[in-house]
C-alpha cells in the first residue's frame, strides 16, 4: 500500500530548487516539468527511491525508465556512446530525444531504471526548470511521466496532482509543457539506428543528421519506455480516424471541423505542433466532458502521419488499444 503524503508544491526559486534536490537526495519522489511532459523524478542510483516510482504509478517493473541528466558529459559517465550517438546528442540535446545506449561499467544506476537490461535510456531535457533541478541535484534522475501507469500523461502541475497527489513528496509549478508529447526514443543495433518510440524530434530530423532514416522497431520484448501496447489512455474509449462523432460520442477534432457534440479541437488551424502541445490536456478535459454528458466514447479526427504527427498518432493508437 502506498503511503499517503502531503504533496508540497515547489516554485522554481533557488529555495524551491534546493528543497526539490534535497528531497531527491533523501530518496523521495519529486515531479517536475520538462519540455515534453511532467516527469516523476527519483535518484536514479537509489534502488529504494526508484522502487517508489513503480509503486506510486502502479507501473510494471519490466518497463524501463529514462534517466535525465544535466548535460552530455554527465550522460557519458553512465553510457557508452558511439560516433552516431554523439552526433545526435550534439544536434538535439538539450531537447526531446532519448538515446538508448550500453550501460557503462561502474555507472551509478539502479537496475530498476534499466529493468535489468544492458542498456539505459538517457535524455538531457531542455526545460529551464528541469535543467536547474538536475544541476542542483548533481546526478541522474529517473523520471517517467508523472501519472498513474497507462493513463493520460500530465502537461501541467494540476494534472500531476489529479493522478499522484498524496503519493509523492512534491511537485514543481512550471506551467504547461510546450512540446506536449514525450521524447523520441532511439536505439542502436547492427542494423543501424532504430526508432523505439516516435516523439518530439521527428524521424526526418534524425535522418538529416545521420544521413539515413531510423528503422521502426518491430513488435517484441520491451526495450524502452512507452512501448506498451495500451498506454496514455483516458477512461473513455477512442475511435480513431473518424469523419465525425455519432450521437453517442464526444469529438476530438483537428483542423476546421466543428461538432455540436461535446468537443475540443487539437488545432483548428491544422498545426501539428499546436496539436501535440494540446493532445494530453485535451484528452483529459474531453474525457471529463464526455463523462458529464453520459458518453463513454470519443471520436478522433484523422491526424496527418508526418513530422510530429507520427508521435501524436502513436499516442492515440496506444490510448485506443484494448485494455487488460
Amino acid at each position: 500500500m502506498v503511503e499517503t503524503l502531503n504533496t508540497v508544491i515547489l516554485s522554481d526559486s533557488p529555495r524551491g530548487l534546493r528543497a526539490g534536490a534535497g528531497l531527491l537526495r533523501r530518496g523521495e519522489l519529486v515531479a517536475f516539468p520538462t519540455e515534453t511532459v511532467y516527469g516523476l523524478g527519483a535518484d536514479a542510483g537509489d534502488d529504494r527511491a526508484v522502487a517508489k516510482i513503480y509503486a506510486a504509478k502502479g507501473r510494471p517493473r519490466f518497463n524501463p525508465l529514462i534517466a535525465h541528466v544535466a548535460d552530455a558529459e554527465a550522460a557519458e559517465r553512465l553510457a557508452v556512446f558511439d560516433e552516431e550517438a554523439r552526433r545526435l546528442a550534439a544536434a538535439f540535446w538539450p531537447g526531446p530525444l532519448t538515446l538508448v545506449l550500453p550501460v557503462r561499467e561502474g555507472a551509478r544506476l539502479s537496475s530498476l531504471v534499466t529493468a535489468g537490461l544492458p542498456t539505459v535510456a538517457l535524455r538531457v531535457p531542455a526545460h529551464p526548470l528541469a535543467h536547474a533541478l538536475l544541476a542542483e541535484f548533481g546526478g541522474a534522475v529517473a523520471a517517467p511521466s508523472a501519472n498513474p501507469s497507462g493513463r493520460v500523461s500530465p502537461t501541467t502541475r494540476e494534472h500531476v496532482m489529479e493522478g499522484l497527489g498524496g503519493r509523492i513528496a512534491a511537485v514543481f509549478e512550471g506551467g504547461a509543457c510546450p512540446v506536449g508529447v514525450e521524447s523520441t526514443i532511439l536505439g542502436f543495433g547492427e542494423g543501424g539506428p532504430r526508432l523505439l518510440r516516435p516523439g518530439g524530434v521527428p524521424a526526418e530530423a534524425i535522418a538529416e543528421i545521420l544521413g539515413r532514416m531510423p528503422v521502426p522497431a518491430g513488435a517484441g520484448a520491451i526495450e524502452a519506455p512507452g512501448q506498451l501496447a495500451s498506454h496514455y489512455a483516458p477512461a473513455a474509449t477512442l475511435r480513431l480516424d473518424a469523419a465525425g462523432p455519432t450521437r453517442e460520442e464526444a469529438w476530438l477534432g483537428f483542423g476546421p471541423v466543428e461538432s455540436l457534440q461535446p468537443s475540443l479541437n487539437l488545432s483548428p488551424a491544422g498545426d501539428l505542433a499546436e496539436a501535440a502541445a494540446n493532445l494530453f490536456a485535451h484528452l483529459r478535459a474531453l474525457d471529463a466532458m464526455a463523462a458529464a454528458a453520459g458518453l463513454s466514447r470519443i471520436a478522433v479526427a484523422p491526424i496527418p502521419e508526418q513530422g510530429i504527427g507520427v508521435a501524436i498518432n502513436d499516442r492515440l493508437r496506444r490510448a485506443a488499444a484494448p485494455r487488460e
